[in-house]
């Protein structure tokens, strides 16, 4: 079955993976750097200082980096345990597929995947309620993690993956920062007193 499961994961990696065209690379190379998407990060804090204020915007500062930690440092400990090889080193497939990138790393899961997801969900979670088309924060994970794809660094599901741990840990962190810092509680309901 995991056989199978890897078999179906090359296949379409080499399929996603051939959609490209050296046009396209230096736009790909551009995008898979978090450097580039500096403006959108500084959108975000924006929207968060401006709705969430300065106290909270601090505590989702201070959150977020240790999500990214949490993320980067569970990924480094599946790529070391599983020891799986990026596309672009695979010997099987690295003859047929694009090579824009590599990397002497470890294949599984996808850091970029996991830190993308996590972040958007944690980010997502807060404003939606400020702002009607806050799922299009999603755009940066699909179209970040895409990236790897493209470049031949990660298989698909060493994204699929990577969104999975990292959807969870934002998730977590946002149950977190909202017991602790915005302090949601749900108020019980009065019982009735009968004299």
């Amino acid at each position: 079955m995991l056989e199978k499961i890897i078999h179906l994961d090359k296949e379409l990696l080499v399929y996603l993976n051939g959609l490209g065209s050296p046009t396209y690379d230096g736009l790909w190379l551009i995008i898979t750097k978090q450097i580039y998407w500096a403006p959108f990060f500084l959108v975000i804090f924006f929207l968060m200082y401006k709705k969430t204020g300065s106290r909270n915007f601090m505590y989702y500062i201070i959150f977020t980096a240790i999500l990214i930690l949490l993320c980067d440092q569970t990924a480094n400990l599946f790529k070391n345990y599983f020891h799986r090889l990026r596309p672009c080193n695979d010997e099987e497939i690295k003859s047929v597929i694009r090579i824009v990138k590599s990397s002497a790393t470890y294949s599984f899961f996808s850091g970029h995947a996991a830190n993308s997801m996590g972040t958007t969900i944690f980010a997502f979670l807060i404003l939606k309620k400020h702002y009607l088309h806050a799922y299009l924060l999603f755009l940066f994970p699909i179209i970040f993690a895409y990236s790897r794809i493209y470049l031949g660094l990660h298989f698909p599901l060493d994204i699929l993956t990577g969104y999975a741990f990292g959807a969870t840990f934002g998730f977590i962190c946002y149950k977190l920062y909202q017991k602790y810092v915005l302090r949601t509680k749900v108020h019980a309901k009065p019982s009735i007193h009968h004299e």
